[in-house]
């Protein structure tokens, strides 16, 4: 499964809001610096699908807002 990612960072508070099935908005406090943001992401949405970080990889858009997040394994 294939997520994409609308990514906020250096937002006031963390959010996720859930535009379709495979589309999130996603705010985080980190800085865009370093990788802190992408680590902030992945965090969150492992939270919000309940699911392992390491069960992710950010396979498109390292460096920009929109990113593809592949789901490798929904197991926890």
């Amino acid at each position: 499964m294939i997520l994409t990612v609308y990514a906020k960072p250096s937002a006031k508070k963390n959010s996720v809001e859930w535009v379709d099935e495979d589309t999130v908005k996603i705010s985080v406090t980190a800085k865009p610096e370093k990788g802190k943001a992408n680590e902030a992401i992945l965090e969150l949405l492992s939270e919000e699908l309940d699911i392992r970080k390491t069960a992710m990889e950010i396979i498109r858009g390292k460096t920009t807002r929109i990113k593809q997040i592949e789901i490798l394994d929904k197991t926890s």
